[in-house]
């Protein structure tokens, strides 16, 4: 009898093996399916999520100035998102329309005209005197230095017309994202409770903790990276058109995309340049100067804004944002800054013992 006994309890520990690999593999096999068919939807209903993360506090207290009625206040912060999202690129659409309407105009009546260069330019190290040979060019014989440009020009093209067709998608997705976000805020109540849910079967009793550590590092992402951003955009906005610099507009956005990389100094420099080369000197140092109040600017405000609210360094906010842009594209801001939040928090737990990750960084 007892000589039977090991074979059989084998045999059952191989059908229950048999039995959870199939139920493991069908479960992975359903999810599987679910994110594929999900997958057009995951970045509408990541970015509604974290759009209405970012704007609740400010949703409730509409919500109280209204009466407490959460439809109307939900439906009232999609109209001024889309406000804030559609006028700029209206605005930005309609000034690109009318310059090239102009430049196609003036191409085919043969009436381009651009000025021949500073002398200064050519005292210019470096890039002076190559600078000086193709401006002259252009402003003496500008068919001559087309057709020698003929290659990288018709590539530049193929580029902006790409980028303007990504351009025209990324905004239809937020115009979604941001739909999505007024329904998540008008079920607030719904979502704040499968939200705890989720917590809590994730991490256990530490649920609550990092759902408060994923929201506050949302915000504090929105404010110290985005917003930022938007705030240098707007005084770059207001140099480049008193200025008078050609496609303000354009320059607008360029510089917003590269201050949310953190290199937006890098577009400045060359409108410095352009402003050198065609203003006179006392309006050319006026317009460096406030490039350098811009540029400077996210050292006063970063810190600020960016570790308002949040329970982990700045630092850590800071580089898991970048990486994960680098890594993820915008949606990384906020994603790499979650992750590496809550890795720091549980690597916090795991090495100072338990309670750790109850303590609060500064």
């Amino acid at each position: 009898m007892t000589s039977e006994q090991p074979p059989n309890n084998q045999k059952e520990y191989i059908a229950r093996a048999v039995e959870v690999s199939i139920h493991v593999g069908l479960l992975a096999l359903l999810l599987t399916a679910c994110l594929l068919i999900l997958k057009p939807f995951i970045p509408l209903i990541l970015w509604g999520i974290i759009i209405s993360i970012a704007v609740y506090p400010a949703y409730r207290k509409l919500r109280s100035l209204v009466g407490d009625r959460g439809t109307l206040a939900a439906v009232l912060c999609c109209l001024c998102f889309l406000a804030i999202l559609l006028v700029p690129v209206a605005l930005l659409a309609e000034t690109m329309f009318e310059g090239i309407q102009m430049l196609t105009t003036q191409a085919k009546s043969g009436t381009i005209s651009i000025p021949p260069p500073p002398a200064s330019i050519e005292t210019w190290p470096l890039i002076g005197p190559p600078l000086a040979r193709t401006w002259t060019m252009a402003s003496t014989n500008l068919t001559e230095l087309l057709k020698s440009f003929a290659p990288q020009i018709k590539s530049l093209a193929v580029a902006l017309l790409s980028a303007s067709a990504g351009v025209g998608a990324t905004v239809l997705q937020f115009v979604l994202s941001i739909l999505v976000a007024g329904v998540l805020l008008a079920k607030s109540s719904d979502c704040a409770n499968a939200s705890h849910s989720l917590a809590r079967r994730l991490f256990g009793d530490k649920g609550p903790e990092f759902e408060k550590l994923a929201g506050s590092t949302i915000r504090s992402v929105t404010n110290g990276i985005l917003g930022v951003a938007v705030i240098q955009s707007v005084f770059a906005a207001i140099g480049f058109l008193v200025a008078g610099l050609p496609g303000a507009g354009l320059w607008t956005l360029v510089f917003l995309f590269a201050a949310v990389l953190q290199v937006g100094v890098i577009v400045l420099i060359p409108a410095v340049i352009y402003m050198f080369a065609i203003a006179s000197t006392t309006k050319a140092i006026i317009f460096l100067v406030w490039c350098l109040f811009v540029g400077l600017m996210d050292n006063v405000l970063k810190p600020i804004l960016l570790g308002r609210g949040a329970a982990v360094p700045i630092a850590v906010v800071f580089l898991g944002a970048i990486g994960g842009f680098i890594a993820l594209g915008i949606i990384g801001l906020f994603v790499g800054a979650i992750v590496l939040s809550v890795g720091y928090k549980l690597f916090l737990a795991w090495v100072e013992g338990p309670g750790a990750a109850e303590k609060q960084v500064t």
